[in-house]
């Protein structure tokens, strides 16, 4: 089994209200199997044996589904992997005596709960405010009598990957959450049943981002590169038509 050692700068900070700093850790015989998380649990046991409070970071599926776990890894969101969750990246990515700077998702609107954690609700915010799919389609079969073509099946489905994780905002130099939000814009207004509200979704959602204090798009493209379910910044400007089209011609 392959092992490395490594020398960790990680963010601490006991909460948003505190101050926070670096905190400097040397793992030896980290094996090149382990996920990141899980080498992120054998620091938390060796602080734990010391008598020290662990370090504290979002996680949940650990099969880079849910979108839960995130932070930025020598100055990358999600770590040197290209379309990877932190939980997916392995410590094989990474050379012995390497020195890993880890800290959270930094935005604004993503205040920091502790340590690594950070409060991503905001996003969540802009999802309810888009409000619900009204059509009632009935079954599965029902459903499925509405023709659609096999692109627009593929780009809403490329679309309604995109799983919160808010790589996107962490990595945009203005802080803007448009790629989160034109890929949930775009999951719905490509498909016939999202057609009744799409514009009054998009007018809705677009609000709901501003008020959260995200910042603007600037075509810095930095969220498609970190991104780890790959979207592509086609939602932005998708997002944007349905945006206007709201604005200029109502309901």
């Amino acid at each position: 089994m392959s092992t490395i050692d490594l020398k960790l700068l990680i963010w601490r900070q006991k909460n948003s209200d505190s101050l926070g700093d670096f905190e400097t850790h040397v793992l030896k015989d980290i094996s090149t199997d382990m996920s990141f998380l899980e080498m992120l649990d054998v620091l938390n046991e060796k602080l734990t044996k010391d008598g020290m409070e662990p370090v504290a970071f979002d996680h949940d599926c650990r099969e880079g589904i849910c979108g839960m776990c995130g932070a930025v890894v020598n100055g990358v969101a999600h770590g040197p992997e290209k379309e990877t969750t932190l939980c997916q990246l392995h410590m094989r990515k990474f050379a012995s005596g390497d020195t890993l700077v880890i800290e959270p998702f930094r935005s604004r609107a993503f205040p920091i709960k502790k340590d690594l954690m950070v409060d991503r609700s905001s996003l969540d915010r802009i999802i309810q405010a888009g409000g619900y799919v009204s059509v009632n389609t009935g079954g599965a079969i029902d459903g499925n009598t509405t023709p659609v073509s096999t692109e627009t099946a593929e780009l809403a489905m490329d679309a309604a990957a995109c799983i919160g994780c808010g790589a996107c905002v962490a990595s945009c130099p203005n802080g803007a959450a448009m790629l989160f939000t034109g890929a949930k814009i775009s999951q719905l207004s490509l498909l016939p049943q999202g057609h009744a509200e799409r514009k009054q979704r998009a007018t809705a959602m677009v609000a709901q981002m501003d008020k959260e204090g995200f910042g603007y798009c600037s075509n810095e493209r930095e969220c498609e590169a970190v991104c780890p379910k790959g979207i592509s910044i086609s939602s932005i400007a998708r997002m944007n038509r349905e945006y206007l089209k709201g604005v200029f011609f109502g309901r």
